[in-house]
């Protein structure tokens, strides 16, 4: 599974534009979130759709899927207490 492109993350710029108001979140390359300075949140494509990788407990991160808007409220709401 590649890392999301230009074009994959111009559709989820509304969620982007959100996680980019969490307070404790730096984007430091378009789409690649960290927290303090371990990479936290990051996107990925392929054939099935659109993905992100959070880590929530230690170093594994978890995958999401991205297809509809509860799935985007609920990699947020994972976001804003990883950050918490």
């Amino acid at each position: 599974m590649k890392h999301a492109t230009a074009t994959a993350l111009d559709q989820l710029e509304r969620l982007l534009e959100r996680l980019r108001k969490l307070n404790g979140l730096s984007e430091r390359k378009r789409g690649i979130f960290y927290h303090r300075s371990k990479a936290l949140l990051h996107f990925h494509e392929d054939p099935s759709g659109l993905y992100a990788d959070i880590r929530l407990a230690g170093d594994d991160f978890e995958r999401f899927k991205l297809d509809d808007a509860n799935q985007w409220e609920a990699l947020f709401k994972a976001a804003a207490k990883a950050v918490a």
